[in-house]
């Protein structure tokens, strides 16, 4: 069962911006797990372990307010150190049923006033959000089964049924054998879902009709993110794909089902440093 929950956090002192790269939020999630599995935090921590997480950069606007059509802009790097008594946002998602469980007691037992290291900085979790809500629609929580079955099909009459329109909210790449590409193109981006479920969901499918799906609309433009140890270069911003010609309707409904998976998994490379963060966006 995948979640994708945020994390309301609160600084206690300013917070550097060399500490707020995907590797220290990275690091900061290992020791959030360590604190109640040490096994499990060690487990993630090894390079070849199976990472059934994602994280997004810490945020320090509400969704709606930064990028406009319920946050189809997120914000990846800071010039600026945060300022201590900033309130902040951070999305973890998770997602297996394992993963979750095993952290249980972290959330169950969040204390508001023990504080969590994010380089020189003490941050307070004030809240945990897992459910949807008008103002924060990073947030949500759904079965495979369920992801599944509410998928739309070619049955339910409607346009979005074959119209499925991505927003891309941080720096998006794909790896293509020794090097990256930054075009998401059909095979990239519903490859990438597909892998991802299929691993996860327990509801496999053997194939797509990626050769049905064409981009419509492309509105995205190419991002540099740098630190001192590398640059990624990857896309921001939307694009639209259409489901076309005769396509079964169990094929129509599998696509639509790995567009709305598309919340909680990311595509792409480094997903759990941030990058690929990507949902579904729907017409009002």
């Amino acid at each position: 069962m995948p979640h994708s929950l945020v994390l309301n956090l609160l600084p206690q002192s300013p917070i550097p911006p060399q500490y707020l790269t995907g590797r220290h939020l990275h690091a900061l999630f290992l020791t959030l797990v360590s604190s109640v599995d040490s096994t499990l935090g060690d487990r993630l921590h090894d390079a070849n372990a199976d990472k059934a997480f994602t994280l997004s950069p810490l945020q320090i606007n509400s969704p709606l307010q930064k990028g406009g059509k319920g946050g189809s802009k997120l914000q990846w790097q800071h010039q600026q150190p945060i300022p201590a008594g900033t309130p902040c946002w951070w999305r973890i998602s998770l997602l297996d049923d394992t993963l979750f469980g095993r952290l249980t007691q972290l959330w169950l037992n969040l204390n508001p006033q023990h504080p969590w290291h994010l380089g020189p900085a003490d941050l307070y979790i004030t809240s945990i959000q897992g459910t949807p809500q008008s103002i924060q629609p990073w947030a949500n929580a759904s079965t495979y089964a369920q992801l599944y079955e509410e998928a739309s099909d070619a049955y339910g009459g409607k346009l979005r049924d074959r119209s499925l329109n991505l927003t891309f909210a941080t720096p998006t790449a794909f790896r293509q054998g020794q090097f990256d590409t930054t075009l998401p193109t059909r095979e990239c981006v519903f490859k990438s879902l597909l892998s991802r479920w299929n691993k996860y969901s327990g509801i496999e499918f053997s194939e797509i009709a990626i050769e049905s799906i064409f981009p419509s609309f492309v509105n995205i433009h190419t991002e540099i993110l740098a630190d001192s140890r590398s640059k990624f270069i990857g896309i921001v911003g939307e694009v639209n794909y259409r489901i076309l010609g005769e396509v079964e309707p169990i094929q129509i409904k599998q696509i639509n089902a790995l567009a709305d998976y598309a919340l909680y998994a990311g595509v792409g490379r480094k997903t759990t440093m941030g990058m690929g963060m990507i949902r579904r966006l729907y017409a009002s």
